[in-house]
C-alpha cells in the first residue's frame, strides 16, 4: 500500500466512526510515515482521480458577489505552475518563505506550491507592520517574502536578504511578479521524496503574555495530525465548510486547508470588509454552507442578529479559540436547531479536545479527548495526574507501568524554532505542558479554568476569569467581558470586569449597577465581581484579549503614586447603598 492508501484508510475509519466516539478512541492509531508530502501525495490523488478532480475546492465570494471557484484539478495544475516558477527564480527545499496574503486564490495556490517544493512556510496576517516582520525575517531566517501590491511597502523597512515576489500586479520593480508563474508547465516533478519530519510551518504566536514564540511544524504534524480536528467538526466528502479565521494564524491552516481537504470537503470564504450577520448568512445560504466554524466573537455578534434568516442552518457549528457561554449556546440551539461544540487546540497543536458529533454536550465543557491524544491533568505542585490540574498530553505509549494509548501525538509540534529552553520546559517530565488549567468529571468531560497565569486568588478562593466571564456575558447590556485580579489591601485582589457593552446600552453608573447587581445575584459570595471599568479590550493581532496589560494596569491604578492618563471611570459595588455589604460566606 502507498501512503495515499494508508492515509485514505485512517480517515475513512475515523468518518464512519464520527458518531462513535468509544470505538474510535479504541481503534484509532496515528498513521507512520518516514515520508509524506500533503500536496502531492493527499491533494493530487484527489485531483487525479476522475470521480473528484471537478468536484469545488475552494470558493471565494467577494462583498459585491463575485465569486472565485476551483476545483482540485485547477487548484492541482496551477500549484504546479508555481512550484516550477518559483524554482526557475531560485527556490530551493527548505527556504523559509513569509507568506502575507488575504484571504485570495493565491494564498492557497502558494501553500500547495509551497508544500510541493518543501519549503518552509512562514504565514503572516496582512496587519504586520514593519517591526513584526523584521521579527519574522530575522528569527525565521526568511529568504522570501510574498505579499500583494498593497503591502509589499511594508518591506522597504525590513532589512534581510530575502526576495519579494509582488501578488497583484508589477508595480515594484525589485520584486518578481506572481503573474509570471502561469507561464510555468503544469507538470510538477519533485528533487526528492519529502522526509515526514521535514520542517513545513513556522508560526509566530499571538504573545498574550510575552514575545512571541515561533512554532514549528513538520510535513505530518499538520497535515496528518489534522484527522483529529477532522473527526471534531465531523466533516465528510462532500461538505462545504466556512471558518472565520484571519490568514496568517495556526487556525486559517487548520480549517481553511488542512483539515476541509484531509475530508474532500469545499473551503468556501466569504469577504466581507465589516463583519454583517445578515449578509453573512445570506451567503451561506446561497452556497449551501453544511458546516460553519466561527470564534467566540464571531459567535457573539451573530446571536445579535435574527439568526432565523438563515433558511438551511449547516448541520455542523463548531467554536475554538475561546470557551463559549451556555447563552450563546442555548440561543444558536434554539434558532438553527444545532449544538455549537467547542474544540480545544493550540498553534502547538491540532484539536485535543472537543465535543464531537457522537457525544452528549455538557455545555460550557470542551468535551473529552479526541482519539490520538491521551489528556492528562497533573496537578503543578505534586505533579501527579488527578481530576485537576494543568491539561498536559503524555508522550509515551502503552507500556508496562504506563497508561498511554497512543504515544506522542502526531498533530503536536516539533518544538520551538530556535528556543531549546522553551521546548525542553513544555515537553518535560514524560508530558506536554499546555499552560492551560482544566477539571474533569465523573464522565470525563473536561472543562476549561483557565490559563494557569490567569487563575487568581481572592481571600484565599481561587477564580477562574473564564466561569465570571461566563455570568457576565449573560446580561444583556454585555457583548464582551474580561476579568483580572483588582489589588485589595485586605483580599490581596477581587475580581474586576473590563466590559464591552452592546449598542443598545450606555456607560452610566445605571449600568454598572445593573450589571453587578446581576452578578451579585448570579455568583457565589467569593465570586463576586467586586468592580466594574466601561472600556475597549486590548486584543493581540489575532483577536485574543491580553489580560495581562488589564492586570498591569490594575497594578498601576491601584498601587502608589498618581493615575496615568486614559483610564477610565471605575465603579465598585461599595459605590452603590443597596450592593453594599456581604461577606464570601454571603
Amino acid at each position: 500500500m502507498t501512503v495515499t492508501d494508508d492515509f485514505r484508510t485512517a480517515r475513512d475509519r475515523l468518518i464512519e466512526l464520527r458518531l462513535d466516539y468509544q470505538k474510535a478512541r479504541e481503534e484509532f492509531r496515528w498513521p507512520q510515515f518516514e515520508q509524506f508530502n500533503f500536496a502531492l501525495d493527499w491533494f493530487d490523488s484527489i485531483a487525479s482521480n476522475p470521480e473528484t478532480a471537478d468536484r469545488p475546492a475552494l470558493v471565494i465570494v467577494e462583498p459585491d458577489g463575485s465569486a472565485t471557484r476551483r476545483s482540485f484539478r485547477d487548484l492541482s495544475l496551477r500549484s504546479n505552475q508555481l512550484a516550477n516558477w518559483l524554482r526557475s527564480r531560485g527556490a530551493q527545499r527548505a527556504d523559509r518563505m513569509i507568506v502575507m496574503l488575504g484571504n485570495q486564490v493565491e494564498l492557497w495556490e502558494t501553500m500547495l506550491a509551497g508544500i510541493k517544493l518543501g519549503l518552509v512556510l512562514i504565514p503572516t496576517t496582512t496587519q504586520m507592520g514593519p517591526a513584526d516582520l523584521a521579527d519574522r525575517v530575522q528569527r525565521g531566517e526568511a529568504r522570501w517574502a510574498m505579499a500583494s501590491s498593497a503591502d509589499l511597502a511594508k518591506f522597504a523597512e525590513v532589512p534581510g536578504d530575502y526576495r519579494l515576489i509582488e501578488v497583484g500586479g508589477m508595480s515594484h520593480p525589485a520584486a518578481l511578479p506572481y503573474a509570471q508563474s502561469a507561464e510555468a508547465s503544469e507538470l510538477f516533478e519533485p528533487d526528492q521524496p519529502t522526509q515526514g519530519s521535514e520542517t513545513l510551518l513556522l508560526y509566530f504566536t499571538s504573545g498574550t503574555t510575552s514575545k512571541a514564540k515561533l512554532v514549528e511544524h513538520t510535513h505530518t504534524s499538520y497535515p496528518v495530525g489534522h484527522l483529529s480536528t477532522m473527526y471534531w467538526i465531523g466533516l465528510e466528502p462532500g461538505d462545504v465548510h466556512l471558518n472565520v479565521a484571519s490568514p496568517g494564524w495556526a487556525k486559517h491552516a487548520w480549517s481553511n486547508i488542512f483539515t476541509p481537504w484531509i475530508a474532500e470537503a469545499c473551503v468556501f470564504i466569504y469577504n466581507y470588509e465589516r463583519f454583517d450577520a445578515k449578509a453573512l448568512m445570506t451567503q451561506m445560504d446561497a452556497e449551501g454552507v453544511t458546516s460553519f466554524c466561527a470564534p467566540p466573537t464571531v459567535w457573539r455578534l451573530l446571536i445579535q442578529a435574527d439568526l432565523t434568516q438563515l433558511q438551511n442552518p449547516p448541520q455542523k457549528v463548531v467554536s475554538a479559540g475561546e470557551p463559549l457561554n451556555a447563552e450563546v449556546i442555548e440561543q444558536v440551539r434554539r434558532a438553527w436547531g444545532q449544538t455549537i461544540r467547542d474544540g480545544f487546540g493550540q498553534t502547538e497543536s491540532t484539536v485535543q479536545i472537543a465535543n464531537t458529533p457522537g457525544q452528549e454536550v455538557t455545555i460550557g465543557a470542551m468535551g473529552r479527548p479526541l482519539p490520538g491524544y491521551d489528556a492528562v491533568l497533573v496537578d503543578p505542585i505534586s505533579g501527579q495526574e488527578g481530576e485537576e490540574g494543568e491539561l498536559c498530553l503524555r508522550l509515551t505509549a502503552a507500556s508496562e507501568g504506563q497508561k498511554g494509548r497512543y504515544g506522542r501525538p502526531v498533530g503536536l509540534m516539533k518544538g520551538y524554532y530556535g528556543d531549546a529552553e522553551k521546548t525542553d520546559y513544555a515537553f518535560r517530565d514524560g508530558y506536554y505542558h499546555t499552560g492551560d488549567l482544566a477539571e474533569r468529571d465523573a464522565n470525563g468531560v473536561i472543562t476549561y479554568v483557565g490559563r494557569d497565569d490567569d487563575v487568581f486568588k481572592s481571600s484565599d478562593y481561587k477564580l477562574s476569569p473564564f466561569e465570571l466571564e461566563s455570568v457576565l456575558i449573560e446580561h444583556p447590556a454585555v457583548a464582551e467581558a474580561a476579568v483580572v485580579p483588582s489589588p485589595d489591601p485586605l483580599k490581596l485582589s477581587v475580581p474586576k470586569a473590563f466590559v464591552v457593552l452592546t449598542p443598545a446600552y450606555q456607560p452610566s453608573p445605571e449600568t454598572a449597577e445593573d450589571i453587578l447587581r446581576y452578578c451579585r445575584e448570579h455568583l457565589a459570595p467569593f465570586k463576586r465581581i467586586r468592580r466594574l471599568e466601561f472600556t475597549e479590550l486590548p486584543k493581540t493581532i489575532s483577536g485574543k484579549i491580553r489580560r495581562v496589560e488589564l492586570r498591569r494596569n490594575e497594578a498601576l491604578r491601584h498601587g502608589d503614586g498618581p493615575l496615568p492618563e486614559g483610564f477610565g471611570v471605575e465603579y465598585s459595588d461599595s459605590d452603590f447603598p443597596g450592593l453594599r455589604g456581604g461577606t464570601e460566606q454571603g
